[in-house]
């Protein structure tokens, strides 16, 4: 291969990232939801470019693409992904980034000759975002043995289960995957992201530490009622589903703006029947809550359960929630976030360390091995939007960082 320098390296990532992000299923805009035929796509160029950095380039059973750069036949493993597939109408870098980051470290490792006494593992996982399904982690938990049977049981608005769309993919009936490392064997996970919020770029710095992931629940929120005609049952005589919904979600909100850093989400609604000039008699909403400290999450949903039943009783109306997610808080290795730190400190003048309150697939990876994170500067902190930049320069500063940590890694003897 020939020589690469860091520059030439950011600017071939650059370039990757803005090719992958022009794979979706949806003209116009970057969608990639798990197993759909841009996943595929999406999971073959990377698997190319992989092979490009020589790496050793293959797939479980639940969609994963996985890179492997062997480091001898005892040598333990470090784990270093995040996600390839997106939000609807998502940016270019949420999780992408994580993925081709590492494949261009090791191709500037090899460019220079140097040899890792360890193992790599560069992972794309193929479900985070959790869209087709409304539960995420798909793919993380297959990886680490831990997808169960109520996560293969749901269905996607088609009606089609997790568990059919990989005998799909398998062409055979799906046995529950189990772990593809003991703990043993590896030395643990790093995760490069983007920040996803502004602090960062408040603080003038391309890169920070994540020191710990904030506690999430996923839920759906249900109340049911009675449909009626919208001109003429009167106000008083309402069982309004929709009605009720509404004053719950602003009640959601009003809790978690007292009760901060606690933030609580309804990000999709359903309506039924769905008609103009009929009284909604049910609805469906997502709830979506986080904390970082797990007592203080539960707490929150206790009260938002009682706000749930209090506001159907005194409606007429059912209510009745089912929970599609729920993760505790993590807290990253102080070992591998120590070396990070360090790295950081070297390319950029400091180090910083700030909490996550976005969920990754490092916290199900936490339940394997222990994790950690870099976050990347984000312009004005947007994620999950088509406009989610980073600079060039900050591109560059964290392929450093990692290159880094890496030989750092390598000169500790791990």
């Amino acid at each position: 291969m020939p020589s690469i320098d860091l520059n030439r390296a950011a600017s071939l990532l650059a370039s990757r990232i803005d090719k992958l992000a022009r794979v979706s299923d949806e003209r116009g805009a970057t969608t990639r939801t798990f197993l759909s035929p841009a996943m595929r796509k999406a999971n073959a160029q990377v698997a190319k470019w992989m092979r490009q950095a020589g790496l050793e380039v293959s797939e479980d059973t639940v969609g994963n693409l996985i890179g492997r750069k062997p480091g001898g036949k005892a040598a333990k493993t470090l784990l270093i992904g995040s996600h390839l597939d997106t939000v609807r109408d998502a940016g270019r870098f949420d999780g992408i980034l994580g993925v081709l980051i590492p494949i261009a470290a090791l191709e500037v490792l090899r460019a220079r000759g140097i040899e890792l006494p360890f193992s790599v593992e560069v992972l794309g996982f193929s479900e985070e975002e959790g869209v087709r399904f409304s539960s995420a982690y798909l793919g993380s938990k297959g990886y680490t043995g831990t997808l169960r049977a109520s996560d293969v049981r749901l269905r996607d608005a088609k009606g089609v289960s997790v568990e059919d769309a990989l005998a799909a993919l398998n062409g055979r009936k799906l046995a529950l995957p189990k772990s593809t490392h003991g703990a043993a064997e590896l030395l643990g996970y790093l995760e490069v992201h983007i920040e996803q919020g502004p602090v960062l770029e408040a603080k003038g710095l391309a890169a920070g530490v994540v020191s710990a992931i904030a506690g999430q629940t996923r839920s759906k929120i249900f109340f049911k009622g009675k449909a009626g005609h919208a001109g003429t049952t009167p106000m008083d005589m309402r069982k309004d589903a929709l009605a009720a919904a509404a004053e719950f979600i602003l009640a959601a909100e009003t809790l978690a703006s007292k009760s901060k850093p606690l933030v609580a989400t309804v990000g999709r609604i359903a309506a039924y029947p769905g008609a103009a000039n009929v009284i909604p008699g049910s609805v469906e909403f997502s709830l979506d809550v986080r904390h970082p400290l797990d007592g203080k999450r539960l707490s929150a949903l206790r009260k938002l359960n009682a706000i749930g039943k209090g506001t159907a009783r005194k409606r007429g109306l059912t209510f009745s929630s089912e929970v599609t997610q729920d993760n505790k808080a993590v807290t990253c290795s102080r070992e591998l976030s120590a070396a990070l730190g360090k790295s950081v400190a070297k390319v950029q003048g400091r180090s910083f360390v700030l909490p996550s309150g976005a969920g990754h697939d490092a916290v199900i990876l936490s339940r394997l091995t222990p994790v950690s994170m870099l976050f990347v500067r984000c312009r004005e902190g947007l994620s999950h939007h088509p406009d989610e930049h980073v600079e060039p320069k900050d591109l560059g500063t964290a392929l450093e960082i990692l290159v880094d940590f890496l030989i750092r890694m390598a000169q500790a003897g791990k």
